[in-house]
């Protein structure tokens, strides 16, 4: 018989995030926990549209305020943890937080390649694609490469025919359009919100830096372009390297600006994707609102020419 979930050599293992008995699956899930029943709770709010951003079944910042949001549209008490009655809520969505993924010819074959860490060498590149099938596997299922090997033990990622447990993500419905989007520096937060002014959900941003701080105020989406082409001006970036020079990069998942631009009504400003997206929330932009490519994604679903824009610090 299991032991009671804690953070033990007793632990279940992630993959037992559907299996969990009753008092494993009620306990309440708190700062500086992990584990399965963190992982189950990162599925159900990211398919509940309150993204915690990459998972990797622990209990981080921007897994904080997915809760808090979450709590906040439900009236529930806000207190940034799932006790009870957030579990009762999380759990209307009765599928199952894993599914099993067999890996096709198509995933092996990429291609893939390492990806320059600079800007003249970014350039170079026909595409900006994924540098291997992990990185690749785990944006589709938005999650950390490590949090895949954990969840497979044994498994190999790059075998044809191999099934895999994987977040079940499949079940994320689309989002309705939004009215108004609401970014909050302070909170690290992207709002969507409908023509009442209700929001209905939130994404975690990386949102500028003392450097280069968001730029407060109203604004509005000028357009949204997927899969951009990024072009590269060393002089609208206070940390550029002597002897960088204008350069264009092709579009891909690894571009600078991920796979979407959504362009604001202030000139130089958007709100795009990443490369990095275990990054987002935990590190400064340049300004500009990054976003997940699988969150980003979502919004640009959600939005269109003329939403009204609030960013605010």
């Amino acid at each position: 018989m299991l032991a009671a979930f804690t953070a033990s050599a007793a632990e279940p293992a992630l993959s037992a995030a559907d299996t969990l008995n009753a008092a494993q699956r009620a306990r309440s899930v708190t700062p500086k926990t992990s584990g399965p029943n963190v992982l189950r709770a990162q599925v159900l709010l990211d398919r509940a549209h309150f993204s915690p951003g990459e998972m990797d079944a622990s209990y981080g910042g921007n897994m904080h305020h997915a809760i808090r949001g979450f709590q906040k549209l439900h009236q529930l008490p806000v207190s940034g943890n799932i006790d009870a009655a957030t579990w009762k809520e999380l759990e209307r969505d009765e599928a199952p937080v894993l599914e099993v993924y067999t890996v096709t010819a198509k995933d092996v074959a990429g291609p893939y390649a390492p990806v320059p860490s600079d800007m003249a060498g970014k350039a170079k590149l026909a595409t900006l694609g994924y540098a291997n099938i992990a990185e690749a596997l785990g944006e589709r299922f938005h999650c950390s490469p490590e949090l895949l090997h954990r969840l497979n033990p044994g498994k190999k990622l790059n075998k044809v025919g191999e099934q895999l447990l994987v977040p079940n993500v499949a079940a994320i419905k689309p989002l309705p359009k939004a009215a108004s989007i609401l970014v909050d520096a302070k909170e690290g937060t992207l709002t969507l919100l409908d023509a009442g002014g209700m929001p209905f959900a939130q994404f975690p941003a990386s949102t500028g830096s003392k450097h280069d701080p968001l730029p407060e105020g109203r604004w509005l989406v000028r357009g949204v372009a997927t899969n951009p082409e990024y072009r590269y001006n060393p002089k609208l970036f206070w940390d550029a390297k002597a002897g960088d020079t204008k350069a264009r990069i092709a579009g891909g998942p690894n571009n600078p600006v991920g796979l979407a631009w959504i362009d604001l009504s202030i000139e130089h400003y958007g709100i795009h994707g990443t490369p990095e997206p275990g990054k987002i929330g935990k590190t400064q932009s340049h300004g500009c609102i990054r976003l997940t490519n699988w969150d980003v994604m979502q919004v640009v679903h959600a939005v269109a020419r003329g939403a009204n824009v609030l960013l605010q610090g």
